[in-house]
């Protein structure tokens, strides 16, 4: 398979992808752009083509989660419309996944984006600020596989920055958080050093609070549309489907809808609630459940006022959510492994496959 080797490592292209890819013959690698129904726009070596999944593709899903998504790298049968729409015959194994329940639904699961290296999760500064909508997006971009960072958006609207920024340090343990405006040429100049060839960057938050905006001033140029702030303070929501963008040299960013309601497939609350994992850790009982036992070193931070109510009412609401609520921190660990290697034969086969890797790095 010959590659320009520029422009698609440029687009994520990595060389594990190439070496899976090298199983389907007389095919070729392309990275899915965007979806219309049931056409999508697949971004190939000679350029963007639009292209639908194969026949027996489609016979083969099960759940919407095995569908192509933004994000996604497939195999295609061409590289240009020439001759037709191309045919997607294979999805390659997606590094990372944002997912969340698509609405309407309590099993089928909708894929924000793929094979993500960073997730900014954007929230403006005026009337979006919501520090449990905060603590949501975070658990599940790390539980993605892609590592989050905050962007405030809308810095200018803001009279107590500082008091913001302290709320959230509060309950972003690990993240870093930018701030930003659309205002000024410098407003946005900390997003830049996160981008770079091959680096795959997806904007998440709720309608209006400027992810398009950003994009357009990361692009250079009004590519995507905006609109402005309402009277009530709001953003007006512009974006409608998910795209992927290539930037000149400095990878790529997918634009996604915006998402007030974020519903919970998996979360990594060991992650975006080390806080309180920490705090556990000198409870009397393994397994407390901070709520009524003695000794709890969680109820006592809370009435120390170190940690506050409302987060330990967050925690226990996502891991309802998560289906974690019986579990702490170690056995939802334990919990996730096992899903994450089901196919395997679960927790045993996963200790196996972990030990068999680790030998052959050894040698």
């Amino acid at each position: 398979m010959k590659l320009n080797n520029i422009h698609m490592k440029n687009l994520g292209l990595t060389e594990k992808f190439i070496q899976e890819s090298k199983i389907y013959k007389d095919l070729f690698i392309g990275r899915v752009s965007s979806q219309y129904k049931n056409l999508y726009k697949v971004i190939t070596e000679k350029g963007e083509i639009t292209a639908e999944i194969s026949g027996k593709f489609r016979h083969s899903v099960i759940e919407m989660s095995e569908y192509p998504a933004v994000g996604d790298f497939v195999m295609v049968d061409r590289t240009d419309n020439s001759q037709g729409n191309g045919i997607i015959h294979h999805i390659l194994t997606r590094k990372s996944v944002f997912a969340r329940k698509a609405a309407g639904s309590k099993e089928d699961i909708q894929i924000v984006a793929t094979n993500i290296d960073t997730v900014f999760v954007c929230m403006s500064l005026n009337n979006d600020f919501n520090l449990r909508r905060l603590e949501r997006y975070i658990s599940i971009a790390w539980d993605s596989g892609a590592i989050p960072v905050i962007v405030l958006t809308k810095s200018d609207l803001c009279k107590e920055i500082g008091v913001r920024l302290n709320e959230i340090s509060s309950i972003a343990i690990g993240v870093e958080v930018l701030v930003t405006t659309s205002t000024s040429d410098e407003g946005y100049q900390s997003l830049k050093r996160y981008l770079s060839s091959g680096n795959t960057i997806a904007f998440i938050g709720s309608s209006g609070v400027g992810k398009s905006t950003l994009i357009n001033c990361l692009l250079g140029q009004n590519r995507l549309d905006t609109n402005g702030i309402r009277s009530d303070d709001k953003g007006r929501h512009t974006t409608t489907t998910r795209e992927l963008i290539m930037l000149p040299n400095a990878g790529v960013v997918i634009d996604t809808p915006g998402m007030r309601e974020l519903g919970i497939i998996s979360a990594d609350l060991t992650k975006s609630f080390t806080d309180i994992d920490e705090l556990a850790s000198n409870c009397r009982f393994n397994d407390c459940t901070h709520k009524n036992e003695p000794n709890c070193a969680v109820q006592k931070a809370i009435k120390d006022g170190s940690l506050l109510v409302e987060r330990l009412e967050s925690y226990w609401k996502l891991k309802r959510e998560a289906k974690y609520d019986s579990l702490n921190s170690k056995m939802i660990e334990k919990e996730k492994i096992t899903e994450m290697f089901s196919g395997m034969g679960g927790i045993k086969n996963a200790r196996k496959f972990i030990r068999e890797q680790n030998n052959k790095k050894r040698r």
